[in-house]
């Protein structure tokens, strides 16, 4: 069983039977079915059932010489709905089956940014006509959830919101000179992170840390592709699985100056979410590559 199948709304799915039964219907009717060749020139399907306007389940495989279909993996989906980032892309393929991360510098983070494919069967078809990595594209990504807690926000006048929003420009920029290899500008950014780092130090011994630290986003566990983040939440929406019942809540997330979406089980989520608040949670990230017809 997927780990982030309770995030849509299969929190009950505990055994290998109604699995199989979702799969079998989702396999006769599909919302959509997208078709392209693989790495090894065999046929791929791609087959796609909403539960929701934006969440549902993948499912991924190919057809038998006797018209059926061979599942080779499935996956729990959300979709995003705005563009995240316009970053330079590169995919590459997982080792045990035919699905794909994809990978940017994303300077707003200072970390290598890694999603998880969603697709696949886009990618395919565009990789004989483009040359990856990819360039002068967006990606749209989104987020799934199996806990989270809600945060409240720091209390900033005016002057304060100004002053970061002046520091982030500052910084960003900084950014992406270092990444063109300016020394004065890898300089500064090292000096800001010593004084940053001292700050910190000398408030966290009378102040908690969640009232200092607004947002972070950083690499969580071993898989490539998840994360632990806070960020303030821009948008909320509640909704249910359509065939399950269950109460799903979706976010538009600011972690960073990345903004994306995010799904979670209303039953995994402590706290009351509102505009303005901070989430913070373990997340897997997708993403989808909005290539160009």
């Amino acid at each position: 069983m997927h780990r982030f199948l309770r995030a849509v709304g299969f929190s009950e799915f505990k055994k290998k039977k109604q699995l199989d039964e979702l799969i079998a219907d989702i396999v006769q009717h599909p919302d959509t079915e997208k078709i392209a060749m693989d790495s090894a020139g065999n046929e791929f399907i791609e087959l796609t059932k909403l539960f929701c306007e934006s969440f549902g389940l993948v499912v991924c495989g190919q057809y038998t010489e006797q018209n059926l279909f061979s599942m080779d993996y499935y996956y729990p989906v959300f979709f995003g709905r705005d563009v995240s980032t316009d970053e330079q892309i590169e995919v590459e393929r997982h080792v045990g089956n035919e699905s794909f991360a994809g990978i940017c510098d994303e300077m707003r983070l200072g970390v290598t940014l890694i999603f998880y494919l969603q697709n696949t069967a886009d990618y395919l078809n565009h990789r004989t006509v483009c040359e990856a990595p990819f360039q002068n594209i967006t990606t749209t990504l989104s987020a799934l959830a199996l806990h989270g807690k809600i945060i409240l926000p720091i209390g900033k006048n005016e002057e304060q919101i100004r002053n970061t929003e002046k520091n982030r420009q500052n910084r960003n920029y900084l950014m992406a000179a270092a990444r063109d290899g300016d020394e004065e500008a890898i300089e500064s950014l090292t000096l800001e992170d010593i004084d940053l780092y001292s700050m910190i130090s000398k408030r966290v011994e009378k102040e908690d840390i969640l009232s200092i630290v607004e947002s972070y986003f950083m690499p969580y566990g071993i898989e490539s592709d998840q994360y632990s983040i806070m960020g303030t939440i821009l948008d909320l929406k509640e909704t249910q699985n359509q065939l399950t019942k269950e109460h799903i809540l979706l976010m538009k997330v600011n972690a960073n100056d990345l903004i994306f979406d995010l799904c979670i089980n209303e039953k995994d989520l402590i706290g009351v979410p509102e505009v303005g608040r901070r989430f913070k949670g373990n997340i897997w990230m997708q993403g989808n590559i909005n290539f160009h017809d």
